[in-house]
């Protein structure tokens, strides 16, 4: 089996939700639709019916897709703020001591990643950084604009 994928619950749900969309809604509607092309007649040349067949394999990939995920996710369900060093589902606040300015980061799994509100995978080059860490510690990141030095100012 492939890597497990650590995520919160909400993100587990939200794949769950996603995947239960697919399966009693999007699939069945795309039947009909292959239904209903396939009724006018020559499928050689039936544009509706090659563009539901279409989207149909797109949907049963997704659907594949998701199950797949599900099937790897690790509900990650430690308390952060509870660890003596930075877990998984921790915000962490950081010091660049290149440019002083300070900044959050949440690590979180793929699935929830949004960098703009400073959500990073725990799997980044930053999240790896930081993990195991603790108050006080400077790590160092190799990042495309050259090496990226991190004061951990705290987290929780």
């Amino acid at each position: 089996m492939a890597d497990k994928l650590p995520m919160s619950q909400a993100a587990y749900d939200k794949l769950l939700q996603d995947l239960d969309k697919l399966k009693k809604v999007d699939r069945p509607w795309i039947i009909g639709e292959i239904s209903t092309a396939r009724a006018q007649g020559d499928l050689s040349e039936n544009a509706e019916y090659h563009a539901a067949k279409e989207k149909q394999g797109m949907i049963e990939d997704k659907i594949q897709d998701l199950e797949s995920r599900i099937a790897r996710a690790e509900i990650m369900t430690l308390d952060p703020s509870a660890s003596p060093h930075i877990i998984f589902g921790a915000t962490v606040s950081v010091k660049n001591l290149g440019t002083s300015k300070t900044q959050e980061y949440t690590l979180v799994g793929s699935e929830e990643v949004d960098v703009l509100s400073g959500k990073i995978s725990s799997a980044s080059p930053i999240g790896q950084a930081l993990l195991s860490k603790k108050k006080g510690d400077v790590v160092e990141v190799n990042i495309p604009k050259g090496l990226l030095k991190l004061e951990i100012l705290g987290y929780r």
